[in-house]
Order: C-alpha cells, then sequence, then structure tokens
C-alpha cells in the first residue's frame, strides 16, 4: 500500500513529553491545517497519543466541524495490535452478558413502557466485572502470593494482563447485539395471541435465526462504502467510543484522571436525581407554565401540555427527566447528534405542531371524533376497532364481515406520523444520490485500489479482514433457512415474495445507512415495506408480517452489523473477532428471545391481550405491530388507494422525493444560505413527530442541543472534545442503570409494584 501524506503525518506526530510543530494535508477539507500536535496540556488527564489538535493563528483550538475533525481529533489513533481479544475472559463475560441481555430485552418488549437494553448500559456492566476477574483469576495478568503461576499459553487465555480495550469492545458487541429483540418474535407473538398459530419450537428457531442473519451477509457485502470511508461517522458511537478511551487509555489508576472522574461523578448524580422523576416525583417528568396558568382549557393542554401519555404537543415545556431527554428517550441525542440535523428536527417539529392543530381543528379525517393523540384503531363513533372482526378462518379479509364492520379511522396525528413517515422514505433517496453519490462512487473506488485515506483504516491494515466469501455464505445459508422455514412454518409468504422483499431490503439499505451513519437519523422503512407487500400480495396481514420480516428486519440487522464493524474500525479491534462476536450474538439472542417469549405468553396471556394490561405486563407492542398487519396487509385496497380514505400516505413517497430538490437547487444558487446542511428526511419524518407518547422533553432537548452543539463545539472546541461525549455517555448510562434498578427493585419487573409511600410524600410536602 503507497504511503500517504497521512501516514508521513502520523508517523511524527510528537509523544510523551514532545512537541512537535510538523504540518500535513490530509484532503480538500483539512488544506492549510496548521501546527498539528498533540494535545499534551494536561498530562495524565486526556489522551497521550497520536490524536491532532488542529490550531488557528493564535494557538487557540479550532471548533470541530468536518468529519476529518471527528475522526482524527475526537478519536483516538493509537492501537496495540498486540492485546489479546479471545481470552476467557472475553468468552464468559461475552456470552454471560449475552444471555443476561438477550432475557431481560425479551422481558422489557412485554412492558407497558417500551425500554430497551442499552449498549452504554452492558459496556459499563462488562468493565466492572472485567476488571474484577482481572483481579481474581490468577495468570501472568495477575501473580497470586503463595500460587505458583507460569508464563504459559494456558494461564495467558485466563489473564493475559489487564482488562484490555479489545476485550471491553468485543464483549459489548456480542452482548449488545444479543439483546435487541428480533422482529420474528412479533410475529410469533402476534400468531400465537390473535391467530392461535403456534409454530414448533425447530421453525421458529430457524425462522429466527435465517432473519436475524440476512442483513449481516447484505452489510457485509456492503461495507466498502457503507463502514470504511472517513465521511461514515456514526454520531451516536461517539460517547461509547470515548468512554473506551476513556477507560482504557492513559495511567491505570483511573480514578485519578480527571475524564473518568467527570463520567463517575456525573454517572452517580444522574442515578441519584433520576429516582425523583422516575419514582418520588414524577410531576418533573413535564412542566408547563401556560399548562399551570390555565389548567382547565382543552386547547392550552393540547398545545402546551405532554407529561402523560398522548396528552399534548409539549411546546415550551421543560422536562427534567433524562430518560425522556437523553438519547434512550425521544431525543436523537441532543450532546452528539449533529447540529444541522437537530435544527431540521427541530424546525420540523414547529411544522409538526401547526399541522397538527389545523387537521384537528378543522376536523380533517374526522379527527374530532377521536382523541387528539392516538395510534389506536377506531370506529366511526370514536370506539375502538376489532380488527380480527373482518377477517375469515385463514385470516384473509371477509368482505361481508367489513361491510358490517366497517373501515378503521385513524386519528388525526397519527396520519400526519404515517405521511411523514413516507414523505421521509422518498426524500431519503434523492437526498443520498445527489448529496452523497460522489463519495460513494470514491469510496468503492478506493476500496478496490487498497488506497485507504481514512487513518483509522490504514490502522486496520495490520488485521486480516473478512473475506467476502464468509459474508456471502452468510447471506447464502440464512437465505436457505428463510426459504425453508417459510413453507414448512405456513407463513403464507409465496418463494418470489421472499425474493423481492430481500432485493428490497438489499436496495434501501445503502440509503438508510449513509443517512444514519452521517446525520445520526435513521429512515424507518417498514413502512414502505409494508405498503410494497400490500400492492403486490394484498388481502392477508399473514403474508403482510412475514413480507416485512425479511424486508424491514434485514435492514435493521445490517444497519446494526455495519454500526458496529465502524465501532470496531474507531477501536482498533480485529474485524474477524467483530465478524465471530456479533454472528454469535445473533444466535445466542434469537434463541433466548424465543424461549423467554414462549414463558410470558403462557403465563400472562389474557393481560397481553388486554388493551391496557397491567403495570407489568403489556401487549402493546405486539398489538400495534399487528394493527399495521391488518391495515397494510388486509385493508390496503380499501384506505390506501388514491381515492380510499388514506390514500394521501402511500402517495407521500413519491412527493417526499421532490423534497430535497428545491435545497440543492438553492445551494448551487446561494451557498451561503447553507441549504446543504437541511437534513431532508428529517425535516420530512419530523411531521408526526409528537403523534404518541410523552412530548415534554422537546424544548429541552432543543436548548441542550444548542448549548451541546452550537455554543461548545464553536467556542469551547477543547472542553468539547475532551468532555462532552464522555458526559453523555455518563448520563445516558447512568439513567439506563437506574431505570434497570428501578424497574426490578419496585417498578414491577420482579412481580411486583411498590408504590411511592404516601407517608413520604406528605413528609415532602410539608417540607
Amino acid at each position: 500500500m503507497a504511503t500517504t501524506e497521512k501516514d508521513a503525518t502520523l508517523a511524527t506526530l510528537p509523544r510523551e513529553n514532545e512537541r512537535g510543530n510538523e504540518s500535513g494535508s490530509f484532503d480538500d477539507e483539512k488544506k492549510g491545517m496548521n501546527d498539528v500536535e498533540v494535545d499534551l496540556d494536561h498530562p495524565g488527564e486526556v489522551f497521550v497519543d497520536a490524536r491532532i489538535i488542529d490550531l488557528d493563528d493564535n494557538g487557540k483550538e479550532r471548533p470541530i466541524t468536518t468529519d476529518v475533525d471527528v475522526a482524527t481529533r475526537l478519536i483516538s489513533l493509537e492501537d496495540d495490535p498486540t492485546l489479546p481479544c479471545f481470552t476467557f475472559r472475553m468468552w464468559t463475560l461475552g456470552l454471560g452478558l449475552s444471555c443476561f441481555g438477550a432475557v431481560l430485552g425479551q422481558i422489557f418488549y412485554f412492558r407497558p413502557q417500551t425500554i430497551f437494553v442499552s449498549p452504554l448500559f452492558l459496556q459499563i456492566i462488562a468493565y466492572i466485572l472485567g476488571v474484577g476477574l482481572e483481579v481474581v483469576i490468577p495468570g501472568p495478568g495477575n501473580v497470586t502470593p503463595g500460587l505458583k503461576t507460569r508464563d504459559t499459553a494456558f494461564w495467558r487465555f485466563f489473564n493475559p494482563g489487564p482488562f484490555n480495550l479489545k476485550e471491553h469492545v468485543a464483549i459489548t458487541i456480542f452482548a449488545s447485539t444479543a439483546s435487541e429483540s428480533a422482529l420474528a418474535i412479533s410475529i410469533f407473538a402476534a400468531d400465537s395471541l390473535y391467530y392461535n398459530i403456534s409454530p414448533n419450537a425447530g421453525v421458529g428457531i430457524f425462522t429466527l435465526i435465517g432473519s436475524q442473519l440476512l442483513g449481516y451477509g447484505m452489510g457485509g457485502l456492503m461495507r466498502s462504502f457503507l463502514v470504511y470511508p472517513t465521511y461514515i461517522v456514526f454520531p451516536n458511537l461517539l460517547p461509547t467510543v470515548q468512554l473506551f478511551d476513556a477507560l482504557h487509555r492513559g495511567k491505570k489508576f483511573f480514578l485519578q484522571k480527571k475524564r473518568v472522574r467527570l463520567f463517575w461523578g456525573v454517572f452517580v448524580g444522574i442515578f441519584i436525581w433520576e429516582w425523583f422523576p422516575e419514582y418520588i416525583a414524577p410531576t418533573l417528568t413535564g412542566i408547563s407554565i401556560f399548562c399551570l396558568a390555565r389548567q382547565h382549557s382543552p386547547w392550552v393542554t393540547r398545545i402546551f401540555g405532554g407529561a402523560a401519555g398522548n396528552e399534548g404537543l409539549g411546546l415550551f415545556a421543560l422536562c427534567f427527566d433524562w430518560n425522556y431527554v437523553g438519547s434512550g428517550g425521544s431525543s436523537l441525542g441532543a450532546l452528539f447528534t449533529p447540529f444541522s440535523t437537530q435544527l431540521s428536527l427541530y424546525f420540523g417539529v414547529m411544522i409538526c405542531i401547526i399541522a397538527t392543530c389545523v387537521v384537528y381543528a378543522r376536523n380533517t379525517w374526522n379527527s374530532q371524533s377521536f382523541p387528539f393523540l392516538s395510534q389506536e384503531l377506531f370506529t366511526s363513533n370514536g370506539s375502538q376497532y376489532d380488527q380480527l372482526a373482518i377477517l375469515d378462518e385463514n385470516f384473509r379479509l371477509d368482505e361481508s364481515k367489513l361491510a358490517v364492520q366497517g373501515l378503521p379511522w385513524f386519528a388525526g396525528a397519527q396520519v400526519l406520523y404515517r405521511i411523514g413517515q413516507n414523505l421521509a422514505i422518498g426524500a431519503t433517496f434523492t437526498h443520498v444520490a445527489i448529496w452523497y453519490g460522489k463519495e460513494i462512487r470514491d469510496a468503492i473506488r478506493m476500496y478496490r485500489s487498497g488506497d485507504y485515506v481514512d487513518a483509522h483504516m490504514q490502522k486496520m491494515q495490520v488485521y486480516k479482514e473478512v473475506p467476502m466469501l464468509w459474508y456471502a455464505g452468510v447471506l447464502l445459508g440464512s437465505f436457505a433457512m428463510a426459504m425453508a422455514t417459510v413453507y414448512t412454518g405456513h407463513a403464507d409468504l409465496p418463494w418470489w415474495g421472499l425474493i423481492v422483499a430481500l432485493l428490497f431490503a438489499a436496495i434501501f439499505l445503502p440509503f438508510v445507512v449513509l443517512v444514519y451513519a452521517i446525520t445520526g437519523f435513521v429512515p424507518d422503512s417498514q413502512s414502505l415495506v409494508q405498503i410494497l407487500g400490500a400492492v403486490i400480495m394484498p388481502g392477508s396481514p399473514q403474508r403482510n408480517m412475514y413480507f416485512t420480516l425479511y424486508g424491514y428486519n434485514s435492514v435493521l440487522q445490517a444497519r446494526g452489523l455495519l454500526r458496529d464493524l465502524k465501532m470496531g474500525q474507531y477501536t482498533k479491534l480485529p474485524p474477524r473477532v467483530t465478524f465471530t462476536v456479533q454472528s454469535l450474538g445473533a444466535v445466542i439472542g434469537g434463541l433466548l428471545n424465543y424461549v423467554i417469549m414462549k414463558v410470558i405468553i403462557d403465563a400472562h396471556r389474557d393481560i397481553l391481550l388486554d388493551v391496557q394490561g397491567s403495570n407489568v405486563w403489556s401487549g402493546q407492542q405486539v398489538q400495534s405491530f399487528n394493527s399495521d398487519a391488518v391495515t397494510w396487509g388486509a385493508l390496503s385496497e380499501h384506505l390506501y388507494t388514491p381515492t380510499g380514505r388514506y390514500g394521501i400516505i402511500p402517495l407521500a413517497i413519491v412527493i417526499g422525493l421532490f423534497v430535497p430538490i428545491p435545497f440543492w437547487i438553492a445551494h448551487r444558487l446561494f451557498p451561503k444560505i447553507k441549504a446543504d446542511k437541511v437534513v431532508t428526511p428529517v425535516l420530512c419524518w419530523t411531521l408526526g413527530y409528537l403523534s404518541v407518547g410523552i412530548n415534554t422533553s422537546i424544548f429541552t432537548t432543543f436548548l441542550l442541543a444548542i448549548f451541546s452543539q452550537y455554543y461548545l463545539r464553536v467556542y469551547r472546541p477543547g472542553w468539547f472534545r475532551k468532555y462532552n461525549f464522555l458526559m453523555s455517555a455518563a448520563l445516558d448510562g447512568g439513567t439506563q442503570v437506574m431505570v434497570f434498578v428501578f424497574t426490578f427493585a419496585v417498578g414491577g419487573g420482579s412481580g411486583k409494584v411498590t408504590p411511592f409511600p404516601n407517608w413520604a410524600l406528605e413528609i415532602l410536602t410539608i417540607a
């Protein structure tokens, strides 16, 4: 491989207590860079490695603005290829936390409040346990007094030394891959609860494994332009990667390091604080001065309320619960999502508020007959729609029963949500084509020639790459499993339907990942898959569910694989290690998902079928998935044709194709107005952003975005680089650990809900 200017620059960077003034040119974005140097202003507190700090003519640090800045100034370039990965600690903690995460994630799937097992939570637990095993297990890394240990391969496998970065990253990827509930579970749960269909265990397990690994094969084959280039950033990885850096780089006594002390201080502080909004004083979830001033005005509540589920739009409300403000809640991640993405989001939110109020006030789509915000289906008089009353014994649409029951209605805000989703899908295609088409072609060309410009990818050349044949084998093997289980499991999906679903997934995958990797926003392709399934195979909810499984879940899984491959690139985890832990995590997660789902459904069937559920268990996610399958699979020809009640919803995809074009023209004519910074898929998607849920966090996250992504990034670039993303990880991690403890201690996860005692409330009121 030819030596590049970047190689030369990195090779001459000063180390330890030396400083240098070498300068270099990376690409057009970095021309004119002055005084490339290593930041050693705070030895032992910041990073002592090959991190590039860009200074202006006055010696002050420049703001981080480009993708090259992110790659070389936020993320460490240091690597030690001799660090072991496949150790006893990695396998023990990887397998153990994978089982733990898979079981917990499946339990959370059937909870009243949608909660996910956070990778940050698993990352923190893995570190604590890994350091513990480092101390406990004898070996070259821990010579226990009185116990003679030999520095042999056997003992190095058990404890080769300090718990290292590569072990930690592998465990985190292993466990987080397993902890996400597989989409196939939604089908099995819906079949069992609503259709009395229960596939045998073999068919169910192979359906899970096949549907989970199809995306892995697709994603791996496209990694040359969806992982390797510098412009592929994945903003949501930055807090995680900086936490890895803080825990594993620098001095051994990590508590003496300022950055890690900040992390643990914020982590403990938010863990303690979250007990107040989550348990002691839920009022802190949302405070609105307008609602307090006009407590009996329905319109004030609709516009400014939002502390309770489906209450209002949350305009100017303040939220003090990081569970909703942080990246695990309704926010995209105020402290790490690019500012252009967030401005597009909040400008779209204002359009959403105006549109939702206008639709309800004008009674568009009969909106005033239904709740202001809701995700359910209704009859014309506002009662809940019985979706099973229109199907025959083969679970296909019965026209005579439909004539009696009538067509269902959506709340007006829910119609806007579905229009916004489809506008975003169309905008994604055009947005990627006109703004990133050249970069994609260049990335593929460089991959074929072996000329890697990315600094991290150059470092990865010391490791063996995963052959394309491995990913092709995963794709072909999982396709064979999917084809076999489609017929043996009576999925009502023809063979050509499976192939069409996979072709769609392969076409849409690059567009979804590029927008996600560059802007931090994930375009949701599920609606488009359901529309396609309804068009080519109408009349059957079963067909639509399985078409969605293979057309949408494949994109979902591929996106996760590509994100983890980028994490491996940032942290210098060997590609074959990443491939191994991802594949095993998907298989282990799928197996345990299936077992836990069967146990929960058998024990709580009546509660899961109930619309309200209980404080402990709920079938809300299954209900929502099945409702979409019924409306798209059985009723699409009645609801979504051009003359149908909601014909505008599928038409929005076509309209969305043209949304980015005016911004592209404006940028060509008037480049100074920065029209290229508008993320049109986000702008479209937010049309229905506030259609359900608790909405009081919107204004708070907007204020945080201005403070973090504008003020700190521009005016305090040094602090932003050192602490911003680490603080985001601490806030999210502490909150998610608290939610886990709260769920099983008093929230009902263990089977019993313990409300906060009234006498304590009285004492707090008196005080």
